[in-house]
């Protein structure tokens, strides 16, 4: 270099070389700021998924009181039970997709509460599939919706279908589960819901169905509670009571 002696020593040299390689690379804030995207976070999409429920989430259920306000479709003046004779039963259920589910929710009449919890947690422990659990005012009160969503439910202040009577919904004491899987079977074979038409076929043994003698309907039998199954004429597969209507 001008006005500098060049006659240094090979060691001298060599310590100022390696003293420029060892500040070239260890300079780093910004080459590790420049590098941080090509390793984002893995678990991006968890909070999304119910299916990232850990498989081991133990059965858990809380029974809540419920208001009109709650109710602002399933419910009205002149239905045979009040808001207060409600319950909205909030609890994990199982998924077609083999995983649990947080947030399920069914509203029934104060005085099933108990027994039907302890039925879901049956269903639960014996990994029986739920499509999805939500009160019919997610589908504005409608049941034709509600089952065109494969949802399981129970309150809901109609009539008992075919009848001017009021159905067992009404008063908070049926439930409906996985209706496409476990349909409304008219007397002359018909099924008003054209994606769960194949499963007429009562032959058949798929995830979600429910079949005479079976776990599901053993469990509602504890507490006293019949099966649309067996009923002559229309068959309706997918209903719980706790007298058979």
């Amino acid at each position: 270099m001008p006005g500098r002696r060049l006659a240094k020593s090979a060691a001298t040299a060599a310590a100022i070389l390696t003293l420029g390689v060892a500040a070239a690379c260890g300079g780093g804030d910004g080459d590790d700021q420049g590098t941080a995207p090509a390793t984002p976070p893995t678990a991006t999409g968890t909070a999304e998924s119910p299916a990232a429920t850990p498989t081991n989430t133990a059965f858990r259920s809380d029974i809540k009181e419920v208001t009109a306000r709650d109710l602002p479709h399933s419910w009205r003046e002149g239905c045979p039970v009040s808001p207060g004779d409600l319950r909205m039963i909030e609890m994990t259920y199982w998924g077609f997709d083999d995983r649990p589910h947080t947030g399920g929710r069914l509203v029934v009449n104060e005085s099933a509460a108990e027994d039907l919890v302890s039925v879901f947690e049956k269903l639960y422990e014996m990994r029986y599939p739920i499509a999805r659990m939500e009160p019919v005012d997610k589908y504005e009160g409608s049941d034709f919706d509600s089952i065109e969503a494969n949802n399981t439910s129970a309150f809901n202040c109609r009539q008992a279908t075919g009848s001017s009577s009021w159905s067992q919904h009404a008063y908070g004491l049926a439930v409906d589960i996985n209706p496409c899987e476990n349909p409304y079977v008219s007397a002359d074979g018909s099924i008003a819901h054209p994606d769960c038409v194949k499963y007429g076929n009562r032959d058949l043994d798929e995830p979600g169905m429910i079949h005479a003698g079976d776990d599901v309907v053993d469990a509602f039998a504890e507490i006293g509670w019949g099966w649309g199954g067996t009923w002559t004429g229309a068959k309706d597969y997918q209903h719980f009571s706790s007298n058979d209507s």
